[in-house]
């Protein structure tokens, strides 16, 4: 993706976040410029990757299959020192635009769509071998449990909710009207490292990308190294 690419979905995704009235930590809004005094004290947002996120998958088309999103918190499945056994997210899709099918193995999450457009949620049972089943999905939403056939895309009005649970694939489609939509993920502990396994494995997570202007915002596998002092 162009850098400039990257620049201005962060500055659409600032401006959904501020209109639907939610507020974001500090340092959300720092410069690379700010990075480079930003001590070991703050070592939780570089080792956490809190932080912006921009990916396309690897697949060169942002603009139909890609997400960007915000970590607000996170803890750490390989450095113990961080006890939080739970995530916060935010993320941002236009409208037309969907993200890859992919299932977790470790993390459970609720998905919730916190303004904006609608989404839809299309889920199938996966396995630990990532074969994807044609067998009816238990799917909880807002303290309701129903059996819905596999593939069924559940649709996520403003203020609804979804239980991505354990080996549940899913993704993220957004209609082709009605603007972008902000969805709020709460989950357990993330490893985006390791825990995503995508349907397709032509898919990626991080994108290569193309310096074309100076970065507005870091992303969260870009912070400099603290200082020495």
């Amino acid at each position: 993706m162009k850098r400039s690419k990257i620049n201005q979905v962060i500055k659409d995704m600032e401006a959904l976040i501020k209109k639907q009235g939610f507020e974001l930590p500090p340092f959300a809004s720092w410069t690379p410029e700010d990075w480079k005094g930003i001590g070991r004290e703050y070592d939780e947002i570089r080792d956490n990757k809190l932080g912006w996120d921009i990916t396309d998958f690897g697949l060169g088309r942002f603009d139909e299959v890609g997400f960007s999103l915000f970590t607000i918190r996170n803890g750490n499945q390989k450095l113990k020192k961080y006890k939080k056994p739970y995530a916060e997210k935010l993320l941002m899709l236009y409208e037309g635009q969907t993200a890859a099918m992919h299932f977790h193995a470790s993390k459970m999450e609720d998905i919730i769509n916190r303004g904006g457009n609608d989404v839809y949620i299309t889920v199938y049972n996966g396995t630990q071998d990532e074969k994807m089943l044609d067998t009816e999905v238990t799917v909880y939403s807002d303290g309701k449990c129903s059996r819905v056939p596999a593939g069924t895309k559940v649709r996520l009005k403003p203020g609804q909710s979804i239980t991505i649970t354990q080996y549940m694939y899913h993704d993220f489609i957004v209609p082709e009207t009605g603007g972008a939509v902000l969805l709020g993920e709460v989950s357990m502990c993330n490893d985006d490292d390791h825990d995503n396994f995508f349907y397709d494995k032509a898919v990626g997570r991080f994108p290569a990308i193309d310096e074309d202007e100076t970065p507005y915002r870091l992303l969260c596998n870009e912070y400099p190294v603290a200082p020495s002092r």
